[in-house]
């Protein structure tokens, strides 16, 4: 199911996603590999909220041991932050799936459009996503906000990508799950935002200018982009 609501007309040159719950998803849930990295590391049990909290505030990092300093601190444990990083990005890798076809989908949408990735998180991490998936030649750029002065929501971040594509906003949509990070950010930065929906996941926001089910997202995107 597509879901659109009324937009001008415009001629989209290119398409940027986002990574993480819109082209690739864990295969366990995320609480519990946060739960079994602290585990593996010698930490006390962590908090999702907390860990989400802790990482929006390191978005353009190097690596998340910032954001278990911030987790461990005050905490009875000995526990090392860079190593529950480690045993956490490691647990991630080994849980990593991409959504069904994408790769095939991104190398025929490559033909038609400028095609970008913009990722929240720090670098390493993000990049060592891509380098599970094998998709470091996978878009035409791939920018992780770990490496970038701002993250999303950000309009820096999203002018970054721009840049790097060179096209302007509203001939770049931008495909993501996030309400206020992908909807929002790409919405208020002046691009052409399309929501990534989900069971479990954010309710379509009424920012996007469409709304695809991530089950038929590369069947379906195509089309969307095509009538835009």
């Amino acid at each position: 199911m597509v879901v659109r609501r009324v937009a001008p007309a415009v001629t989209i040159r290119a398409v940027g996603f986002d990574l993480d719950y819109t082209l690739a998803v864990p295969t366990r849930d995320r609480a519990t590999i946060l739960r079994d990295a602290a585990t593996a590391a010698g930490a006390p049990p962590l908090s999702r909220e907390a860990y989400l909290d802790a990482h929006g505030r390191n978005l353009t990092r190097e690596t998340r041991t910032p954001i278990f300093e911030s987790l461990l601190a005050g905490r009875d444990t000995d526990a090392d932050p860079a190593a529950v990083a480690t045993a956490y990005r490691e647990h991630i890798a080994d849980a990593l799936v991409p959504v069904p076809g994408a790769e095939a989908f991104l190398a025929d949408l490559r033909e038609e459009y400028a095609v970008g990735l913009l990722t929240n998180g720090p670098r390493v991490a993000q990049r060592d996503k891509l380098a599970t998936l094998d998709w470091e030649d996978a878009f035409d750029v791939a920018l992780v906000t770990g490496e970038l002065p701002a993250g999303k929501p950000d309009a820096a971040a999203f002018e970054a990508l721009l840049d790097a594509l060179g096209t302007d906003p509203a001939e770049t949509a931008y495909v993501g799950d996030d309400v206020d990070a992908d909807v929002g950010g790409a919405a208020d930065a002046g691009l052409v935002p399309i929501q990534v929906v989900f069971e479990g996941g954010p309710a379509p926001d009424a920012r996007a200018a469409a709304h695809v089910e991530r089950e038929v997202l590369v069947e379906r995107l195509p089309s969307v982009l095509a009538s835009l």
